[in-house]
């Protein structure tokens, strides 16, 4: 095996998803955000696998990262980071409902839930979607490969169309990296870092 070889192709092929990166979906999932802060809704995600690291991680960005010198907080709660709860769904009910249950606890109408799904077909992620689109919420997935059920029906997709689920994953926490400085952006005072 040819290690820089195999390095130098990871990174091309990494480089050539980043320039086809959906700049006008971002600046959708960017404002959905910002609107659900401005209408003090809740947001909520969740994933499994990498997807929940994914998930974790850019429910800590938000609520820390972007809001701690501000009085008025972003609500976001990952679903996945609970796990007595979910363990306790997938024993005793099924795994496919660990987020929707959840959902049934806490969701309301207007909330925001985001699912993240790599082949973008997990159906916990699918069963949560459904509920938060019957009872009048907003979505957005994000997916990769071909975007799977989740593009098809969330509010706002966002497909990392590359067919490498390490590499869906690399432009996921990308993609969260970047929510998160524009939301820092957008609510912080002008010259705060």
């Amino acid at each position: 095996m040819n290690i820089p070889y195999a390095a130098k192709q990871y990174l091309t092929e990494l480089k050539e998803v980043l320039d086809d990166f959906n700049l006008e979906q971002f600046e959708k999932i960017v404002n959905l955000i910002l609107n659900a802060y401005e209408d003090e809704k809740q947001i909520f995600t969740m994933g499994n696998g990498g997807s929940a690291s994914t998930a974790s991680h850019f429910a800590c960005d938000l609520n820390k990262g972007c809001c701690t010198n501000l009085e008025k907080k972003i609500k976001m709660i990952c679903l996945n980071d609970n796990t007595p709860t979910l363990l306790a769904f997938a024993n005793d009910v099924s795994y496919d409902v660990v987020f929707v249950e959840q959902l049934k606890n806490f969701f309301n109408p207007g909330d925001l839930v985001i699912g993240i799904s790599g082949s973008g077909n997990s159906e916990n992620v699918i069963k949560a979607i459904r509920h938060t689109k019957q009872n009048n919420g907003q979505t957005i997935g994000f997916s990769g490969f071909s975007g799977g059920k989740l593009a098809q029906m969330v509010d706002v997709p966002f497909v990392a169309k590359v067919d490498d689920i390490q590499k869906v994953e690399d432009i996921h926490m990308i993609l969260v990296h970047m929510i998160m400085q524009a939301i820092y952006s957008a609510l912080q005072p002008r010259g705060q870092k």
